[in-house]
């Protein structure tokens, strides 16, 4: 029997899945704002190092659930998991609007936003998943462009809301928006195919070699890859002289980038092979902090690699899905793409304070800071390449 490739209700999906990732991925992807305005307000009496573990946790979180939420996915279908982020993540913003302690926001930004995320944004993607064969990265990174979006539109509509109306309406004012967009998708977000009923942990998986290798280059490019959203505003201020009423618009071009990132690199990776786009795009991604990064030290330059490097990540995180949905029996890839994640929550949640002990560390100094990024993403291409190599050889193909 062919695969389903879209339809009316795969099309559905998409928009309903564009929206669920623009209020909760996008919003994560906003952190480094957060983080900004608690180094000078709420939390001003903390080190960066500390504030980042918020950041982490999210992120920790985020990717921790992977597995458990995929499982969920794949034995009741999405409305269930996505009704539960809707709630989950009404409930982390209104208590993050009231929180004034350190332990308040690891606890409400931390880790229930975090749950939150992953409960909108696996079940979104995998349901995107199940209705396309032949354009499914087409597919899943135009769902995906909403996480780049809602990193664009967060970071702005926050500055400006928290110098106007404080920062306890500000967060109100996002948790409206994000309940709005997690309503639509409700409606919208449908499973094509039967729901499956088996253990929580498929141990095959862990003995397929192309799945450990591409998890395990993931492992490494999440090491890094999140560092620069989380300082590159923190820099700017520092190393580019950027006023902090400027700096916050680094972190939108950043994610702007990763907008054109996550749909043009997806669309063609249909044509020329998921992982003959990912490798390069993980590799120059990189490359462009161990160069570009490195010695961008003016308002223009970083807003330059700001740029770049948002579409070169944007390009990892959107069709990443897609290889791994192409090594996977359509019955196991909500599974498969929790359990990925899942595996890469440890390097996700020590990313952010390894990055902030190594600025501490070198009196200010982000040279470290950005090795350890780089050099991070562009081992784990490495392995990514080793998967591609055990499915296919020929350097040619179209894998």
């Amino acid at each position: 029997m062919e695969k389903p490739d879209g339809g009316w209700n795969g099309w559905l999906a998409v928009f309903g899945a564009f929206l669920a990732l623009f209020c909760s991925f996008g919003q994560m992807n906003a952190f480094g704002t957060y983080q900004s305005w608690y180094s000078d307000h709420q939390l001003s009496g903390y080190s960066q190092f500390s504030i980042s573990w918020i950041g982490s946790l999210q992120l920790w979180t985020f990717f921790f659930m992977g597995g458990p939420i995929g499982r969920l996915f794949d034995a009741y279908g999405p409305s269930p998991v996505i009704l539960f982020g809707t709630l989950v993540l009404t409930f982390s913003t209104l208590m993050t609007s009231i929180s004034t302690k350190y332990y308040e926001f690891l606890l409400f930004q931390g880790f229930f936003f975090g749950l939150s995320v992953a409960s909108l944004f696996y079940p979104s993607l995998a349901a995107v998943s199940t209705h396309f064969d032949k354009y499914r990265a087409s597919a899943l990174g135009i769902a995906a462009a909403g996480s780049g979006v809602g990193g664009v539109v967060y970071p702005i509509m926050l500055r400006n809301l928290f110098a106007r109306t404080g920062y306890a309406w500000s967060v109100r004012a996002s948790t409206l928006l994000s309940v709005a967009c997690c309503v639509v998708a409700l409606a919208t977000v449908k499973k094509e195919g039967r729901k499956k009923c088996s253990g929580w942990i498929d141990v095959k998986m862990f003995k397929d070699a192309c799945f450990m290798l591409l998890a395990t280059g993931s492992f490494f490019v999440c090491l890094g890859i999140f560092t620069p959203f989380f300082y590159i505003v923190c820099y700017a201020e520092d190393q580019a002289l950027v006023s902090q009423h400027t700096a916050f618009y680094v972190l939108s071009v950043m994610n702007a980038g990763g907008v054109f990132g996550r749909i043009v690199p997806a669309i063609l990776s249909d044509k020329i092979g998921r992982f003959n786009l990912l490798i390069p795009a993980s590799f120059l991604a990189g490359l462009s902090c161990l160069i570009f990064w490195m010695i961008a030290k003016t308002m223009i330059a970083v807003m330059g690699f700001s740029a770049v490097y948002g579409f070169l990540s944007g390009a990892f995180i959107s069709v990443i899905t897609p290889c791994v949905a192409q090594i996977s029996d359509i019955n196991e890839i909500g599974t498969r793409i929790g359990v990925l994640y899942t595996l890469i929550s440890v390097p996700s949640l020590v990313g952010g304070p390894i990055a902030g002990a190594l600025v501490q560390y070198q009196g200010g100094s982000y040279t470290g800071m950005i090795g350890l990024s780089g050099s991070s993403i562009i081992f784990g291409s490495l392995f990514i390449l080793a998967c591609r190599l055990k499915i296919n050889r020929n350097i040619c193909a179209r894998v």
